[in-house]
């Protein structure tokens, strides 16, 4: 397998920049908040071509929420530097992983489509999965994948992405399987994934190209922490939804775990991935007598003052409810 990306460019470089996104080249845009990309040198050459394709896949959901949203915005990115993009609304994946009946994951592609739409997926390629995936040529290639991947090998590249895997089923075996297929007959340069998918996308790397088909350019982005600090999860409610009301959001911002620490700090993470990637500045409001209103141009100049104490959790909250009620909102008024 290719081996991970040393450069520091990929980590923590261009998550830091004081550098305005509209000034940022090709590039630095597709790899801004990334945990890394697979191989950088293979993106810089895949930019450099008139055509290039690159895909995400989406297991159909009730909500489409800030976790989400991670990918969607290097989507929209990708999209900028000239990619072509296909999403995935992986109805047949989610059924292989347990999360209901092929209907009920169906009905909820629909609805999932409109989401992403409305957080500016539009003029992309949308492929349900059960369309794709259940014709011969896609099926013979999976079971000639499945001659090389190790019961080992898919169980640890399922191990993060998986549900209820204490007790893993022989679909969900199946389901690494045919995330590789989906890229071979998507016919896509690149994948986004979030790094819980880098052990999937490193398979599809490794195998691939013994069936002519070629690597792809994997880039794998941050698993942000749910709103109480711990890991976002739809059965603990600590996520904020698209189709949250303005009200919905801004109370659950209020109520965030916010230290005056930066790691794992989830209020700044929303700042970081959420709102700077979608707007030029932000306005933290204060009373003169706790220092007035500031304004900053870049997430780097927010986190400074933060960890300089120079900006008041609670002001930091309400400025990030305000930001995500601002960023929301088209797509709040596209599915309603």
């Amino acid at each position: 397998p290719t081996k991970r990306s040393t450069s520091p460019l990929s980590r923590t470089t261009i998550n830091s920049l004081n550098i305005p996104f509209f000034l940022m080249d090709a590039f630095e845009r597709v790899t801004r908040n990334t945990v890394e990309v697979v191989t950088e040198d293979e993106l810089r050459a895949l930019l450099a071509k008139p055509t290039k394709k690159v895909y995400a896949g989406y297991e159909p959901s009730g909500e489409i929420h800030l976790g989400h949203l991670v990918t969607v915005n290097k989507l929209v990115d990708l999209q900028a530097a000239g990619f072509e993009v296909t999403v995935l609304l992986a109805d047949l994946h989610a059924f292989l992983n347990r999360k209901g009946t092929l209907e009920k994951v169906g009905e909820l592609a629909d609805y999932n489509r409109r989401c992403f739409e409305g957080l500016g997926l539009k003029n992309v390629r949308y492929v349900l999965g059960s369309d794709l995936q259940l014709n011969r040529d896609y099926e013979l290639l999976v079971h000639q994948l499945s001659q090389q991947i190790t019961l080992a090998r898919a169980t640890r590249s399922m191990d993060e992405v998986g549900r209820q895997m204490d007790h893993p089923t022989v679909s969900q075996m199946v389901y690494p399987i045919m995330q590789m297929a989906d890229i071979a007959m998507l016919g896509v340069d690149a994948a986004v994934g979030g790094i819980d998918q880098r052990k999937i996308h490193m398979l599809a790397r490794e195998h691939l190209p013994n069936f002519n088909y070629p690597s792809p350019v994997c880039i794998h982005t941050p698993i942000l922490n749910g709103l109480d600090g711990k890991k976002m999860s739809s059965s603990q409610g600590n996520y904020i939804s698209v189709a949250d009301s303005e009200d919905e959001i801004r109370k659950k911002c209020q109520k965030a775990f916010c230290p005056p620490e930066i790691a794992e700090n989830p209020v700044l993470q929303i700042f970081q991935h959420h709102i700077f990637p979608r707007l030029p500045e932000i306005t933290i409001k204060r009373p003169e007598k706790f220092g007035g209103d500031r304004t900053f141009a870049s997430y780097a100049e927010l986190e400074s003052a933060y960890a300089n104490k120079e900006i008041h959790p609670l002001d930091l909250k309400k400025a990030c409810g305000e930001g995500l009620v601002t960023i929301l909102a088209p797509v709040r008024d596209y599915i309603s």
